[in-house]
């Protein structure tokens, strides 16, 4: 069983309802990769009835998919219940429409609490890479999305954190960051879903930070804590942390500290008889950003 396979899915769930409160204010990078997922919508001919919103998080593409989809019932599901709090406490964000109770589901996505075939879309935005079993994870976006239906999704892909990944092996042989699949492995475990039309590319960002402990506290807010089984458990001590940092100083450039993210894009389709919908590939490009 591989490392991604081993999260515990109970520290991702306590990690992200620690991180409710202050979430919003770091994650820089959530928002723009949610927004060029918003932005390739714009290339689908599409006006779905119910969409799903799978790690809603804060609500913030809630809000985005509700303007842009002025008709449909948004669904936002998550595992955290004060991330789903958080999401209904800005319902006034949203553009009107049919909001209750009921919008707002505190549930696993490998194991989704919704009937067959009742989603025209599934949104999904840097969360599945918290999944213990993605094969499972993307047979349930399956099962819930009808006939011609949707799946739009980003992950992380391994070069993610690769400076901090390697800058704690310099201070031991401990899982500190997890490994994320690559794009191709994605790729593999839609078709392996059934999912028609996979389309899948990569972009690279760049964050940077003054120092090695303002990106440690920042992963922290952000509720990105290590939940690999294969971690060490128990307090990370000051002297380990000062020599993890005195490592990542290697790659200090014009004064600052950079962090590289790898966001994977994917989207595929529920096929049926007549399923002739796709988006151009050559509009889906990968780029090289800096943030």
């Amino acid at each position: 069983m591989d490392k991604l396979a081993q999260l515990e899915k109970r520290r991702v769930r306590d990690s992200f309802d620690r991180a409710a409160e202050r979430y919003d204010d770091v994650a820089v990078l959530q928002r723009e990769v949610g927004h060029r997922i918003i932005e390739r919508l714009e290339l689908v001919r599409m006006e779905p009835v119910t969409i799903l919103d799978v790690g809603a998080g804060t609500g913030v593409f809630c809000s985005a998919l509700s303007r842009r989809y002025k008709k449909a019932r948004i669904i936002a599901l998550d595992l955290s219940p004060r991330m789903l709090a958080t999401a209904r406490s800005r319902r006034g964000l949203f553009h009107r429409g049919w909001f209750n109770k009921q919008s707002f589901v505190c549930g696993d996505a490998e194991q989704l609490p919704l009937a067959d075939h009742s989603v025209d879309l599934v949104f999904s935005n840097l969360t599945i890479q918290w999944c213990a079993d993605l094969d499972r994870t993307f047979h349930e976006f399956r099962r819930v999305l009808k006939p011609g239906g949707l799946l739009m999704f980003s992950t992380l892909g391994p070069d993610t954190l690769k400076e901090l990944r390697e800058s704690w092996r310099a201070v031991d042989d401990d899982v500190h960051v997890h490994e994320f699949l690559d794009m191709h492995d994605v790729g593999d475990a839609l078709l392996r879903a059934g999912l028609a039309d996979p389309v899948m590319d990569a972009e690279r960002f760049t964050l940077t930070y003054p120092d090695a402990n303002q990106l440690m506290r920042e992963l922290k807010i952000l509720g990105a804590h290590n939940a690999a089984t294969e971690r060490r458990h128990g307090l990370t001590g000051k002297a380990r942390l000062k020599k993890m940092a005195q490592a990542y100083e290697r790659y200090r450039h014009e004064g600052l500290l950079p962090a590289s993210y790898e966001v994977v894009y994917g989207h595929a389709w529920v096929a049926t008889a007549n399923n002739a919908v796709s988006i151009p590939v050559e509009s889906l490009l990968s780029r090289k950003q800096q943030l």
